[in-house]
């Protein structure tokens, strides 16, 4: 499912205009400015209780190889989003 099709969905299922589906997935899920980005880049975890979470990682720097010539080098520290999802959204997948 791709953005339009989220949209389209939440449309139906909430009785909203596309238009108004629309801003509230970008609300939730724009790069920029949508809730979640701005809570991670804020240090904050982002918790939807039965769904999962949202958190930002913070892996330190590290030496590792260069699997094609063997060499050592440096990889920098880095901060990557990560979902984890709910007990009930692992459940529903019958795991």
């Amino acid at each position: 499912m791709n953005k339009s099709e989220l949209v389209q969905q939440l449309a139906s299922r909430a009785d909203l205009s596309r238009a108004e589906a629309s801003r509230a997935v970008d609300a939730l899920f724009s790069v920029e400015n949508g809730i979640i980005a701005e809570a991670l880049r804020g240090d904050q975890k982002v918790q939807i209780t039965g769904f999962g979470s949202f958190e930002a990682k913070r892996r330190e720097a590290r030496k590792g190889r260069n699997p094609r010539t063997g060499k050592e080098i440096d990889i920098a520290a880095s901060t990557s989003p990560v979902f984890r999802s709910g007990k009930s959204l692992k459940d529903s997948f019958g795991g």
